[in-house]
């Protein structure tokens, strides 16, 4: 026969952190058998401190259950008398790997015959969706507990009651939970926008115009006068040259020209004599 809780009044759960900590460690562990262990801690009135817990190592393992056997309350105690020899078991826990949080029959069954004190309580954790919660006695009948607060075992601190259902999860090593939700920044505005679409568009079409610049080879034109009359061009080749095209000199003076063109001879050059005798009488 049980000894179950006389009153009505939901027990009070204060859970070390550290405490639930080493229970996800010992599920996620044996994610496709369950995994048991018992809570160790202390009883306050109408509430309960767990303050550790031991694991059931040889526990009859199976999918979905699991019993204490002989060598694992061996084990129990032999680890509570050496560690925590002034503490007492206030509960015990096990996984549900992949099908929720809840006592079964068979989970109902130890709890009655194991953990029948008023304030013992039974902790169930479902390593697959990361759920768990904590059970124990109302009255005579076995119930989810409500009342639960997790203590931050480096600071010391109570992290207050959560006041549903579910207990406060602690946080695993390397995880951080925010106080609370970020804020999203507003999105900018139209013209920011269009104008980043405009300069992206503008710069790729840049880097598009560079590359064909270097990479690709390029057609100079450049003006060449051109004789009207032979249409070769008017630009001397450099001397050495042998693809070069001279060019026939042109005099720009119209005497020379007609003397060549009739064939005259100049006449000779005025001597001195011709001079004194040209030269006017006085």
């Amino acid at each position: 026969m049980p000894k179950s809780n006389p009153t009505l009044a939901q027990p009070a759960v204060l859970v070390d952190g550290e405490v639930i900590r080493q229970i996800h460690q010992h599920a996620r562990s044996c994610s496709k058998t369950e995994v048991c262990g018992v809570l160790i801690g202390d009883e306050r009135k109408n509430s309960v401190v767990i303050e550790a817990c031991i694991a059931g190592l040889n526990a009859a393992q199976a999918g979905t259950h699991v019993t204490f056997t002989q060598d694992t309350w061996e084990h129990i105690y032999k680890t509570k008398d050496k560690d925590y020899p002034n503490q007492r078991i206030v509960g015990w826990y096990h996984s549900h790997p992949g099908f929720g949080v809840f006592l079964s029959d068979h989970d109902t069954f130890i709890h009655k015959n194991f953990f029948s004190s008023p304030l013992q309580v039974a902790w169930v954790y479902d390593p697959h969706s990361d759920e768990e919660g904590c059970f124990g006695w109302l009255g005579n009948r076995i119930e989810r507990l409500s009342e639960i607060s997790v203590k931050d075992h480096k600071g010391g601190e109570e992290a207050g009651e959560s006041g549903k259902p579910e207990p406060v999860g602690a946080q695993d090593d390397g995880e951080e939970m925010d106080a609370a939700p970020m804020e999203e920044d507003p999105p900018p505005p139209a013209w920011v926008r269009k104008t980043l679409l405009v300069a992206s568009h503008l710069l790729v079409l840049a880097i598009g115009f560079l590359l064909a610049w270097f990479l690709f080879p390029r057609v100079l034109v450049l003006p060449v006068p051109v004789d009207p009359q032979t249409g070769r061009p008017l630009i001397q080749s450099p001397a050495g040259d042998p693809g070069a095209t001279s060019q026939p000199s042109v005099s720009s003076s119209p005497s020379s020209t007609d003397s060549n063109r009739k064939g005259d001879t100049p006449p000779p050059p005025a001597r001195d004599s011709d001079k004194v005798n040209n030269a006017p009488r006085q």
